[in-house]
Parts: structure tokens; sequence; C-alpha cells
């Protein structure tokens, strides 16, 4: 896995823990170079691989290794207990050369990186004081004997040492600070003094001030950051530099993939430290945990350049840069800019020609052709529809190089990728022929731009006019007026034919409207008349079933009565007093008392009652509620009951249709406007197992403006697109495999309108970092037995589909009505009879003769035939 993509962070871990397990040293101490080369280590990978290094170091050489191994690891974040263990395994070299100056070199280092800690910073204060307290045990003289001049000296310097450190630590604001004031008090066989007590309660009262943010700390959640922000603006009041750095650095050792944290770390350092190595470190950190953060790196170039880095390591930086995987092409786009910006800066333009300017130019043409195949290759676009680089390239050469013969052929560049369109871009380089060109090439460019501007043609002919007024002759004005009157005439031109054209299109649209309206009426009255025929037809076949039963003197048993099946109601049977019900549809109006009678009953009230039209004047105190399951037995009620809570209800108007059955949505009227906009909140609730869709109610014919509420289609950096997820997974369950790798601030399954999951999801986390880093984790993983796919949400554009264009020579469409032709809908007619209506034409010598099907003539309607000419027709295939 790590051949094909070495920046898989999880399989870096794994395989480091299954090397670990193994015992394999050697393949164990690569794996984790490679992974330390490519991202910051946490606290517990350092732990462990120096706990393994220091386990296998017997010889000096090897004690070099682990010294330059925890020198690495103090550079990735800043660690206490990293600090911790360097200083004691350092105490363990003691007898060495030079070997207590080392010890005593790495606490200091320790206590200026982490000896303000609030929390943690005691601990290393101390051990720094039990180091100190042994070796003034060593210098103690012999029980019985006088110490020489030489070891009284050294006794006073280690006893002084040791009176600074307690000085030192109160002065510090930590948590126990009075136990180590106690312990100083014990100590000292001097008393202690005032300096020292005035320093140690202005330490705790600063210590009275922090414990609010680090007790908010304790008690916070991962990943804590607006805790870490409240504690970072209360340490900006106060400035101290070193107390900032410290709660920084503390903030982004647990939110390490939080882009904007660092770079608000870093412009503090840019802004008010400026120390070198502390600027280019944090920089370096911060591109290497984010790498797919385009500002970082565009800011560690610029730091890089302000602290005058060699020029070589610059470019390789930015080659980096180019590499780190960019999640947008306009991200490329903007690396690109900022290294250009930074090589036209060394560039002196004084000199005809130089290297420096030749790299530019080279860089220039790189850029263009990067953007042109490498971004254009993965993202399908340039990133650079405006080519912003080339018009760079154009002002440079034409101000700072007076190169306008290369400025011209690069706008002529510009213009060819689909940019003469634009008033805007002819503008553009206009102005620039006005500053460093000349008249005849700006009269030129405009004489372009008024044939070719397509957006805003009327500006440009004014830009023409006002140029010939200034500056042309009478034919220059005389040929400037008739191009624009001409062009200005077409552009009308067209604007009324497309005027037109939308004009007829939205007549042919209210036609077709009107047309589907009549044929539903049509077909709603025949559908009427055919039920009517056929309720008469039944009821006369009844009354001769009588007649002919009393003549013969038959009659038959109740239990006899011939059965029908009706449908919907499984595999029961209806007798003959149900079938009066049933008639009673079709016209009868005799009533029944079966079984099914107060259904049919129910049905045909709401039949009967006369229907209400909604009025629009009470849009603002009604929400319409739609998506409700078709069974739903008393919807008045059911929604009563759920929307008694919002307020006092008015009337609920539940739709149906002419058999009395309920379409599954209504409207829901409230006495106050407030009531409402308090029942959209119930939108999606689930009801019956359907999600249930509350709206306002809103007349699109009077309000084609009103949008009601869509989720996003654009790139949302900070929200995932999780696929494959298995269709019993629950919101809970997602929310626990995606809370690992961040701030969840809301998950959303999708379903289909019955509320049923489609194994889709988004994942909305606080931060781009966050959701970067689990697209990283999450990708593939198996959820369920189901591998699941997990990207950044960019959804795909919804193309608004385009009115069809009838060609005269195109074959006719058959007409299925609204909804097409059903999967269903299968021709009855036997195949014999297909071909023998529409016989194909033998083709003789590479020619199809016409035959009476091809011909102008209608074709002849095929003869109509019997059930025995079927029969025989079949016999003889």
């Amino acid at each position: 896995k790590l051949s094909i993509n070495a920046f898989d962070y999880n399989c870096h871990l794994d395989l480091i823990k299954l090397l670990r397990q193994e015992g394999e040293l050697v393949k164990l101490r690569r794996a984790r170079q490679k992974m330390s080369e490519l991202f910051p280590l946490t606290e517990e990978i350092w732990l462990d691989w120096l706990k393994d290094e220091i386990k296998m170091a017997s010889e000096s050489s090897e004690r070099e290794k682990v010294y330059e191994l925890f020198e690495r690891a103090v550079k990735d974040y800043i660690c206490p207990e990293i600090w911790l263990e360097y200083a004691q395994y350092s105490i363990g070299g003691i007898g060495q050369e030079g070997g207590i100056e080392r010890v005593r070199c790495v606490f200091e280092r320790a206590l200026t990186a982490v000896g303000l800690h609030v929390t943690k910073g005691t601990a290393l204060w101390e051990a720094y004081r039990e180091f100190e307290n042994a070796i003034l045990e060593t210098a103690q003289p012999a029980p019985g004997s006088i110490p020489s001049p030489e070891q009284q000296q050294v006794l006073c310097s280690q006893l002084e040492r040791i009176h600074a450190l307690f000085r030192r630590q109160l002065g510090v604001p930590l948590l126990d600070m009075e136990a180590s004031y106690a312990e100083y008090e014990e100590w000292s066989e001097e008393p202690i003094p005032e300096t020292t007590i005035k320093n140690y309660k202005k330490a705790l009262q600063q210590l009275e001030k922090c414990k609010p943010y680090e007790e908010a700390l304790l008690g916070a959640e991962t990943p804590k950051l607006a805790e870490y922000q409240a504690y970072i603006d209360f340490e900006m009041k106060a400035g101290d530099p070193a107390r900032i750095q410290l709660i920084y650095e503390r903030a982004l050792a647990e939110n390490c993939l939080v882009p904007d944290l660092w770079a608000r770390y870093n412009q503090y350092l840019d802004r008010q430290l400026k120390v070198k190595e502390l600027v280019l470190s944090a920089h370096d950190r911060a591109v290497r945990n984010c790498p797919w953060t385009v500002g970082l790196w565009i800011r560690y170039l610029l730091a890089m350049e302000r602290h005058r880095v060699e020029h070589s390591s610059i470019s390789e930086m930015f080659e980096k840069a180019l590499n780190a995987g960019f999640i947008q092409a306009t991200d490329y786009v903007e690396i690109w800019q900022a290294y250009l910006d930074y090589l036209r800066r060394r560039v002196d333009f004084t000199q005809d020609s130089s290297k420096e300017l030749e790299e530019l130019r080279s860089a220039f043409a790189r850029a263009v052709e990067y953007l042109k195949q490498e971004v254009e290759e993965r993202f399908s676009e340039s990133g650079d529809p405006s080519c912003t680089i080339m018009q760079n390239w154009a002002r440079v050469e034409a101000r700072l190089c007076n190169n306008m013969q290369k400025a011209r052929e690069l706008w002529d560049n510009i213009m060819t990728k689909g940019n003469a369109k634009y008033a805007n871009m002819w503008l553009e380089y206009y102005n620039l022929e006005r500053a460093h060109g000349d008249t005849q090439h700006c009269r030129k460019a405009l004489h372009r731009a008024v044939q070719c501007t397509s957006d805003y043609p009327e500006h440009v002919c004014e830009v023409l006019l006002t140029l010939e007024r200034i500056e042309g002759t009478l034919e220059d004005w005389d040929a400037a007026v008739q191009k624009t009157e001409n062009r200005l005439a077409r552009v009308n031109e067209q604007r009324a034919k497309a005027a037109e054209k939308e004009a007829a299109l939205a007549k042919q649209e209210e036609e077709r409207a009107e047309q589907r309206k009549q044929a539903r009426a049509e077909k709603k009255a025949s559908k009427k008349a055919k039920k009517s025929r056929i309720g008469d037809k039944r009821k006369a076949d009844e009354d001769d079933e009588g007649e002919w039963g009393q003549e013969e003197g038959f009659q038959l048993h109740e239990s006899e009565l011939p059965s029908k099946r009706h449908r919907g109601e499984g595999d029961g049977v209806l007798p003959e007093e149900d079938m009066e019900v049933e008639t009673g549809l079709f016209g009868t109006s005799e009533k029944a008392d079966g079984p099914a009678a107060p259904k049919e009953k129910a049905s045909s009230s709401r039949r009967d009652i006369p229907k209400v039209f909604h009025d629009s004047s009470k849009d603002k105190v009604t929400v319409f509620v739609s998506n409700l399951s078709y069974s739903m037995a008393e919807p008045e009620a059911k929604l009563r009951e759920l929307f008694g809570s919002c307020g006092e209800l008015v009337d609920i108007r539940a739709v149906f249709n002419n058999k009395g059955t309920f379409r599954g949505y209504c409207y829901v009227q409230f006495k106050e406007e407030g009531a409402a906009v308090q029942a959209l909140a119930l939108d999606r609730t689930a009801v019956e197992g359907r999600p249930m869709f509350v709206s306002p109610c809103v007349d699109k014919n009077k309000n084609p403006d009103f949008k009601v509420f869509r989720y996003s289609t654009t790139l949302e950096k900070h929200k995932l697109f999780i696929s494959g997820l298995p269709f019993s997974c629950t919101k809970e369950e997602l929310e626990e495999v995606c809370k690992a790798h961040g701030n969840v601030k809301d998950i959303r399954l999708v379903t289909n309108r019955a509320g049923k999951p489609k194994g889709l999801a988004y994942v909305e986390y606080e931060n781009e970092g966050q959701a970067s880093q689990a697209v990283l984790k999450m990708d593939g993983l198996t959820v369920k037995d189901h591998v699941i796919k997990v990207m950044i949400s960019n959804p795909p554009l919804r193309k608004a589909p385009e009115p069809c264009r009838a060609s005269p020579l195109a074959a006719p469409r058959h007409s299925y009505g609204a909804r097409g032709k059903g999967r269903t809908q299968l021709s009855m007619m036997p195949r014999a009879l297909q071909r023998q209506s529409n016989p194909v034409a033998k083709a003789e010598n590479g020619m199809v003769q016409n035959s009476p099907a091809t011909s102008s003539d209608p074709p002849a309607e095929p003869k109509k035939m019997s059930n025995a000419d079927f029969a025989k027709m079949l016999l003889k295939k």
C-alpha cells in the first residue's frame, strides 16, 4: 500500500505496529525513518521509538545516535515528556567528558521550551533540582574532614545554583507553587529574599488568572479549539512572547491538522518575534502537517525570502509544494503566482539581460505549460480561465522589460483561449497598450473588441469613440461611428430575436400545458362515462339473473353465491352483499352493511365533499405538508396531533382524489404566523416510516424567485461525501467512526422519499483540515463488511434540460404520455403480424427496393382476424 501511496498515514502506523510486534528492529527503524521524513510524529510515536533505540544503545557511538534522535524529536512538537526523557537519558552519560555540562545544557533548553507550561512544567524544574542536589552530595567532604578552599568554593557555587533554580521556579506561575515554596523554606538555611517573595506572589496572582483557562482545557473534549483560542487571546493581551509561543505550541500539539491555527501562529512569529530559526521551523512543521493547504506553502516561501534563505533552497521548497497534492486547480495557480513574484523580485531590470530575467521568463513559460498539462489533466480545468499568469507575464514584459512585441503575442494567446468575448479582457489589453504602446495598436485593439465582445459591447464602443474623439482624425471618427453603429444594430437585432424566441418558447409551453389540461379533462370525463355504463350493465345483469332464478324455480344458497376478489384485499373474497357497495361506486345508490362498508362509506363521503381551493391570502399562516403515506387512515387527526404543539390550528385540509383516496399531502393553517414558522422545524420528521416534508406555502406562479431549501452543490472542503455504507448503518454508528478524526458538526444520511437509506452520507467537520485528514484515514475503511469510499464533498453540477429542437429529418417519436413508456408496456400483437404489417424490403445488388410500406402513400390497415384465423396461422408456423 505504501508503494502506491506513500502519504497513507494510517498505513505507516500499521506497518510500525506489526514490525514492533515481530521484533524486526532493522526494518522497524527504517519504517519509522520513512514516516518521519513525510510527517511530524506524535509524542507517543517518538517516545516508543526513543525507548526502543535506548535499549539497543550500549556504546558511546550509539548514544550519539540517540542524542541526534532526541534532537529531531524535540523539533516536531514542544512536548514536556520528550524533554524530560531527553534530560534523564543525558544524565546516563554524566561519566563521559563534559557530561555534567551537557546535562545542564539539556535542562536549560527544556526549561526554555516548556518550563512555563502551567500543568507540566513543575516536573522539569523538580528533575533539574534533583540533579543539582545529587551533584551537591558528591561535592560534600568526607565526614570529620575539613574542606579545602577549593572544595568550599565548589560547595558554595553548587548551593548558589540550587538557590537560583528555586528562585527562578517561584517566579513562574505553575500548579502546586505552594508546595515548591514550602520546600524552599525547608531546604534553605537562610530566610527567603524579599525579591523572591514578591515575585512568588506576583506569579500566584497570574496563576489565578490562568486557572480558568487550564480548567476549561481539562474539562473539554478533543480538539478543544475554542478553549485554546480563548487561552491564546488571553495571553496575547498579556503580551509575554514566551507564554504566547508556548500556548500556541500546546494548541498545535493537539490540533496539528488545523491549517488556520498554523496560519495564525506563523503570522504572529513573522510579525512579532522575527527569529529566523524559530520562524522557519514553525513554517516547515506547518506544511508537513497540512501539505494540502496552499496558503501555508505561500507563507513559507515568503518567510524564506524574508530571512534571505538561499535561492536553491527556496526553489527546492517550491518543487515540494507542487507535489503536495492540492485539492483544487486554483491552488496551483496561487502557488505558481507566489513563486513567480519571488523570481521577479530577484531581477534587476536596469540591465537589458541577466540570468535572473531568463529564469523568470522560463518559469512563466513552465507555469503556463504546467497548468495546461498537469493541472488540466487532473481537474479537467486549468484553474486559470482568465489567464492571470499570462497577463502578469505580459505586464512584466511591457512595463519592466519594454518589450511590447512579446506582450502583444501573449495577449493574442490569451484572447484565443476563449476570452475574446469579454469586454474587461479587451479593456485590460487596451490599458496596457495605452500606457506602454502606441495609438495605432490601441485603435486596432478596440476595433477587434467591438467586433468580438458579446457581454458589454456598448461599453467597448464608448471607449473606442472616446479615443477617436481625443486623438483620431475625421476619417478615424467616421470609421469608428460606422463600426459601432453596425455592431450595436446587430447586437440589438440578436437580442430581439432571442427575446422573440424566448417568448415563443414560453407561449408553446403555455399551449402544451393547456393541451395537457384539456386532455386530462377529456380522459377524466371518458372514464366517468365508462364507469357509468359498466354500472348500468352490471345492474341490468343482476336484474336478469333474478328473473331467471324465479322463472326456473332455482335459488342459490348464500355460501354458493359467486364471489369476486377485491383489489387490495389480499386473498379474501367479496360476498354478494358487498358487491352492492362496489356497484354503488359505479352509479347505484343502494347501501350495504358488510365488513367493507365503513371504508367504502368513508371514501364515498370524502368524494362527495366539495373541493375547497387554497386561499393564497392565508399563505403566511399556512404550511404545505407532503410525502405522507397514502395509506394514512385519518390524516387530519394525525397531523392535528403532530402540529398541535406549534400553535392554535385553524384548519387542516387533506387532499383526496376522485375515489376518496388520500394523495399524501395537505395544507395546515394556523391562527398566527409565528406558529407557521415554528411548524417548519418539523420538516423531515418521521411519520409512519416516511420523512414528512414541511415547507412554506408559496404560490410559485406568483413568486417565481422563491427558493426552497436545497443542500449545497458546490465544493465544501470541510464536508465529506461517503458512499458504500451498509443500509443498516445508523447515524450514531457513523459518528463513532468519524469523530476519531476531528470534531463532527453534523451527519446526514441520504434517504429516498420513503425514508429508506441509500448507503450514502454527508459528514461535516469543524474545518477543512480535519476533513482532509479524515479522507486520508477513512477512505477504503471497512464498515460492517462494506468498503466505504470517502471524498471531499463536491457534487457535480446539474445541467438544466435543453429544450428539444425538432428536426424535419428526424424520425417521428412515439407519444406515450407524460411518464413515457413503462417497462411492462408490451405489444400484444403476435410477431408474425408485426412482420406482415411492415414488410422489410429485400436488398438487390446492395440497393434497398421500395415497397408499399416505404412509399409516400399511407400504409393499408391489416385485415382484422378472428381467433380461428390466429389459430390457423400459428399452426402453419
